[in-house]
């Protein structure tokens, strides 16, 4: 009996054991991106296709985007690169049925910077009254250049993650410009107009991230609580707790790194 007893306080332990190192944590990480510097307004775009409708939208370079009042920079990406292939939460798996979408809508891409999982299509829409084609420079999956008239969508999928963001372009109209961000998992973060940017439900643990923005490439050096932080390739190591937020507060980029 005594030996059935131990026998059964074992397993128990055994169990509970690899009960607790199944159960996992999750917690976020959030950044708020602003302009070190004095901020012009952006030069305006020579529309040289399609003037009658194009040239009514008042576009322009949009490849730095920064909020005059709040200096908030829009369009920073915050992506996860670790070596140790990131768990997902399972919510992510809630988006999985709905396609991101990318609009040609105004004679730009809406939204300028998007995220893609390769769990998850793309849609690539024209809700322009002119034609536009959609070309994708993907490096590890097929390159794609449709035309796209007026009202037309395709729908896209991609089974490899790119190393880096990825740009998209008009041929027919050659100002408009977009990237895509293709990774195996969904944790990919793009700041909004005030430069706000949160991951959620991320794994607990050190992972590296990469952090990228089209005109300055690898954000390498920025002022964080009044103190020079360089990241080298703009690659940063954030630690996840469980429940909790890694919050980054305000992160000043000097103007001098977008020249």
């Amino acid at each position: 009996m005594k030996t059935l007893k131990t026998l059964i306080l074992a397993l128990t332990a055994i169990v509970l054991l690899s009960g607790s190192s199944m159960a996992q944590g999750w917690g976020n990480v959030k950044f708020k991106f602003t302009y070190g510097g004095e901020y012009a307004a952006p030069p305006k775009i020579a529309v040289t296709r399609d003037a009658a409708i194009c040239g009514k939208f008042g576009l322009v370079d949009e490849s730095l985007v920064v909020d005059p009042e709040s200096k908030g920079i829009a369009n920073v990406i915050v992506f996860y690169r670790d070596r140790t292939p990131a768990k997902i939460h399972p919510s992510y798996n809630d988006t999985l049925e709905a396609p991101v979408v990318v609009d040609n809508i105004k004679c730009r891409f809406e939204p300028r910077v998007t995220s893609v999982w390769t769990k998850r299509k793309i849609n690539f829409k024209n809700s322009d009254p002119v034609g536009h084609n959609v070309k994708v420079d993907t490096f590890f999956n097929p390159v794609i250049n449709p035309i796209l008239p007026a009202g037309a969508k395709i729908s896209q999928s991609y089974s490899m993650e790119e190393r880096l963001p990825t740009k998209v372009s008009c041929s027919i109209h050659p100002w408009m410009t977009g990237w895509i961000v293709v990774r195996n998992d969904p944790y990919i973060g793009v700041s909004d107009k005030d430069g706000n940017l949160e991951i959620k439900n991320l794994p607990v643990g050190e992972f590296e991230f990469q952090i990228w923005q089209e005109k300055a490439g690898y954000i390498q050096q920025v002022t964080q609580d009044g103190k020079t932080v360089e990241w080298a390739r703009g690659r940063v190591k954030i630690k996840i707790e469980d429940g909790k937020t890694n919050d980054f507060g305000t992160i000043v980029i000097g103007a001098d790194q977008f020249k």
